[in-house]
């Protein structure tokens, strides 16, 4: 099978939203206190675009610490289930590498697991231009902790069993995002960095119905991401007997200032 474009991924989500919006993971109160303290300004009261919002998972977060918060996002299907979710929070059909925001308007822009989707290129000078002066640009990702063997081990499945679409060793995908921020057009911005590790005990099918929505099952096709994940569940069993199982994560956080 040939690698699916970046592009296919990037829209995949789309007809899976309402299993990305029931299953994902949220985060940490921790994380939007790092985010504080990085900032040196807290996020009530001030303005927020939470970009690539997706079905709003960080947006909501945002929203309860008392920012004024819009979304943008640019797919129809994750656009939908925001609106379902959260018909009391703005949002506008955008992504990050052209922003449908005014210059000079925004205290942070925020990107939950949403800035490798972007073009840096294009999306810093983005960021930017919204940004008031001072403003804060923030980027995470909750990404898996390899000390953990269970984790580990899942990883290393993953990519075995679909290397030929894309999946790459866990080793590597662990903050591939950060480390391309910080090596790319971004990594201008002086970025601190953070990780804040926090976990969440779910059932068993939660915790499959989550990793079936990452990018590389939706593009790989049904019979085969539902082949992958009835073996992954006999393997979770033998570590997790009662069914419930405990999702250990790093949240990689990135903030920078806009120093214009």
């Amino acid at each position: 099978m040939t690698a699916p474009s970046h592009t296919a991924r990037a829209h995949s989500f789309n007809a899976a939203a309402a299993q990305y919006a029931a299953n994902r993971p949220s985060y940490p109160s921790a994380l939007f206190d790092t985010i504080e303290d990085l900032a040196g300004r807290p996020l009530t009261g001030a303005r927020v675009a939470d970009i690539g919002a997706g079905t709003g998972i960080a947006t909501a977060l945002l929203h309860a610490r008392g920012a004024e918060v819009v979304a943008v996002e640019p797919g129809d299907g994750m656009a939908a289930e925001f609106r379902r979710s959260h018909p009391d929070i703005p949002i506008v059909r955008g992504n990050g590498n052209v922003l449908p925001l005014a210059t000079a308007s925004a205290d942070f822009l925020t990107y939950a697991q949403a800035w490798h989707w972007t073009d840096p290129a294009l999306a810093v000078p983005e960021a930017l231009r919204v940004l008031r002066p001072g403003g804060a640009l923030a980027l995470w990702w909750n990404i898996y902790p390899l000390d953990v063997p269970w984790i580990a081990a899942q990883a290393q499945r993953i990519a075995e069993s679909f290397a030929d679409i894309g999946a790459v060793p866990a080793v590597e995908l662990n903050g591939a995002g950060a480390r391309a921020a910080l090596a790319g057009p971004a990594g201008g911005l002086g970025f601190a960095k953070r990780l804040v590790r926090w976990s969440r005990r779910v059932p068993l099918d939660t915790h499959l119905a989550n990793i079936g929505s990452h990018s590389i099952f939706l593009v790989a096709g049904e019979e085969r991401a539902t082949a992958f994940l009835t073996a992954e569940r006999r393997h979770l069993l033998e570590v997790f007997p009662d069914g419930v199982v405990e999702e250990t994560y790093d949240v990689e956080l990135l903030v920078a200032i806009n120093d214009a």
